[in-house]
């Protein structure tokens, strides 16, 4: 069996984003699924449209998620060099047999002579094709002019591994530049010739390259090359779901998640359920489950959702699989400048607390902060408190001093603590919701914390009392 090797081949010519990284997740997905290779190439042909640091950032980016590539610029590999301005001597030597074989030639044409072509075929209401003015004795290709395949229209049919059974008629063949007049080569030609020779299996791209299919069968045929297995992605659809994802609507640089506390199995989780699924209920997959469960017989041919909140919660479920010490490792740049001086074993009690509510580790600060700095006591946040606005001061300043004196006999570790504020609620009548939440108000003064009793073991003895007392100095 012939080993699959799969591909992702972006051209540098700004960040990465979810339509990017889908591509490259699904083609990753398929290699390592079949012990095969995942290669990254750079598509960089078009000079005019490259920006500067893009190729370092999408390698950066791949690797920050974790789909990690084969061969590719940076380590090299049996198919060197990985960048097509690095190949075009290769391209060259292809381009000759197209010429030797009377398949190609020299286009004659300046740029308005072709929009005069144009123009007149939209006047009479025709589809415009370049093969109907080909030159009757085209002059040997020199390298200033572009270089011209010549088509032969047929009908074809062929088989796409996610949108089935599609065939097209001859009529949307023509000839198309395969060298420009600056000696580099336009995609339509080079991707074939890299595929082929780094013996790609299975092309996976997008949505926009379909209608251009039957010219690359052409092409194919001329250079009597067999074609791989194409697999083409359905558009990944803005959250309306009525157009197709674009940089307002949320297909910001893959990076940008990162820096915003998003964690890259999550990321790599919701891009793959972009118009995947396993045919079950499970929407939290591992890496290894989706290397195990993917197959492009389950890929959609519809567009897919882009849903922030549906991964903004996939991120909070990632985030509770991590172990305390990888958690721990990931979080060192989102805690509190509060919690600077605080000891190793003190950060990793409090994070284990706020594990379980973290949605993203940029909510870290929020959750923590009163663990390492004395909070502002603020009454309004009571006052705004549905259960607790109906209780006067006086009623909520003697609950606070009720559990003052009980929480000074306690033993304070977290069991103790419980017994305590158990013992609490029998003898003062009063329901949990209200009495444990003006006791966390008053050791927090924050909209949020867990357990009551491990949030005060934490916090320690000295401290509790001291934040009680001062809650109860501010109530007047």
């Amino acid at each position: 069996m012939t080993e699959i090797r799969t591909r992702f081949a972006p051209s540098p010519t700004g960040f990465l984003h979810v339509g990017g990284v889908r591509t490259a997740l699904f083609a990753w997905l398929l290699a390592r699924q079949a012990h095969g290779q995942f290669v990254l190439r750079l598509e960089d042909t078009d000079q005019k449209r490259e920006v500067e640091g893009s190729a370092e950032h999408l390698m950066t980016s791949l690797q920050a998620l974790g789909i990690t590539y084969d061969e590719g610029p940076d380590i090299g590999g049996p198919f060197a060099p990985y960048r097509q301005s690095d190949r075009l001597e290769i391209y060259k030597r292809w381009a000759q047999e197209l010429i030797d074989s009377g398949r190609a030639y020299a286009d004659p044409y300046t740029p308005d002579e072709l929009q005069a072509f144009r123009d007149q075929a939209k006047q009479e209401k025709r589809a415009f094709l370049y093969r109907e003015h080909r030159p009757e004795n085209p002059s040997a290709w020199d390298g200033t002019t572009p270089l011209r395949f010549k088509s032969e229209p047929k009908e074809y049919a062929w088989h796409d591994a996610v949108m089935g059974d599609l065939h097209t008629g001859p009529e949307v063949i023509d000839d198309f530049i395969l060298i420009k007049s600056d000696g580099f080569p336009t995609y339509n030609f080079a991707h074939i010739v890299d595929d082929a020779e780094m013996e790609i299996t299975h092309i996976i791209r997008g949505q926009e390259f379909i209608s251009s299919q039957p010219n690359y069968l052409n092409l194919y045929d001329a250079l009597g090359i067999t074609p791989p297995i194409f697999a083409t992605m359905p558009h990944i659809l803005a959250e309306s779901g009525t157009k197709k994802l674009g940089k307002r609507d949320g297909a910001k640089d893959v990076l940008d998640y990162l820096k915003d506390g998003y964690i890259p199995e999550a990321l790599v989780n919701f891009i793959a359920s972009l118009g995947w699924n396993d045919g079950t209920e499970q929407e939290v997959f591992t890496r290894d489950e989706l290397i195990e469960k993917f197959s492009l017989d389950r890929v959609q041919r519809s567009g897919a959702r882009f849903d922030e909140q549906r991964l903004l919660w996939l991120n909070g479920q990632h985030i509770r699989l991590l172990t305390l010490d990888d958690l721990y490792a990931r979080v060192a740049d989102f805690w509190p400048a509060a919690a600077k001086e605080a000891s190793e074993d003190h950060k990793k009690q409090v994070l284990s607390l706020v594990q379980d509510r973290l949605k993203t580790l940029r909510d870290l600060p929020t959750l923590t902060e009163y663990f390492f700095a004395e909070p502002t006591p603020d009454w309004n946040m009571i006052n705004d408190n549905k259960q607790l606005k109906k209780f006067d001061r006086v009623e909520l300043v003697s609950l606070l001093n009720q559990a003052k004196a009980v929480l000074k006999q306690s033993d304070f570790d977290a069991d103790s603590i419980q017994t305590a504020l158990n013992q609490l609620l029998e003898t003062t009548g009063q329901k949990p919701g209200i009495l444990f939440s003006i006791i966390r108000l008053a050791v927090s003064w924050a909209p949020f914390s867990p357990a009551l009793n491990n949030t005060l073991a934490v916090l320690g003895k000295e401290t509790t009392l001291n934040r009680l007392q001062k809650a109860i100095e501010t109530a007047a």
